[in-house]
């Protein structure tokens, strides 16, 4: 079971009612479970540690993020490269990658959690460094996120203005790219056959699933809306009110 975080489960850290115990559900079924998430505006401890001071029962093994994701995804492809990150939080995850300063060179511009650092000069200064011969990597491709306030502009809007800007074509290591997705496959022991995603982003969540073979359940809590659904090319393989609905969609509910 592959479970976003954001919006599925909590929405700016208070648990969706139901989430609790249907988690809990899924658990006591034996069912394998890996929390993905997108955010990397938290470290990976501070993410575990927020689900269970909402409630949920959460070991840190059990946590695949983008930021984790992208460090292992450095080290294979760009091992020892001078990197531009622009991320709006702490990089604890980023393990031993390289992070450049000001006037440094830069042979990889990665795009972290969007937030106030992203202005004008900073994104000038990664556009600059694509165009002059820089990789451009996304942690992930998330456009925007919900908040208690609203919705926010997230990093993988600027991931898209850079490409625009720059034409070059970014790699996006989180959702909706496939490779936060087997990472979590590989942890849990499953095939992509037996896992199920449940999100609130058809593109991110359900299409990212569904393109590595995982089936995709969309969630009508977080950043959904009724419009989503009307002309967009991916069909989720289930839509549920809130994750409170996932128990009975696995007939977790039923007598055995």
């Amino acid at each position: 079971m592959l479970l976003d975080i954001d919006g599925v489960l909590v929405v700016s850290w208070a648990p969706i009612p139901g989430a609790v115990t249907a988690v809990q559900r899924v658990r006591d079924a034996g069912l394998a479970i890996r929390f993905l998430t997108n955010t990397t505006s938290r470290p990976a401890v501070v993410v575990a540690e927020g689900l269970r001071s909402a409630g949920f029962a959460v070991d840190d093994g059990e946590l695949v993020t983008a930021s984790l994701a992208t460090a292992a995804y450095l080290g294979d492809r760009h091992p020892g490269a001078r990197c531009l990150v622009l991320n709006d939080g702490p990089l604890d995850d980023l393990g031993d990658v390289v992070v450049v300063g000001d006037d440094e060179p830069v042979d990889v511009v990665v795009i972290g959690s969007a937030g106030p650092s992203f202005d004008w000069a900073t994104i000038n200064r990664a556009a600059r460094a694509v165009l002059d011969g820089a990789a451009l990597v996304g942690m992930h491709g998330t456009g925007r996120w919900m908040t208690a306030d609203g919705a926010c502009v997230d990093g993988g809007a600027y991931v898209a203005a850079l490409e625009r800007a720059t034409g070059v074509t970014a790699t996006v290591v989180g959702k909706p790219g496939p490779t936060m997705f087997t990472q979590a496959l590989r942890s849990a022991g499953v095939t992509p056959g037996d896992a199920v995603m449940v999100g609130d982003d058809l593109i991110g969540d359900v299409g990212g699933a569904q393109a590595v073979g995982v089936r995709g359940v969309l969630v009508r809590t977080g950043k959904f809306t009724p419009s989503v659904l009307a002309d967009a090319s991916v069909v989720p393989d289930a839509v549920l009110d809130s994750v409170a609905d996932l128990p009975g969609l696995l007939a977790l509910d039923r007598p055995a």
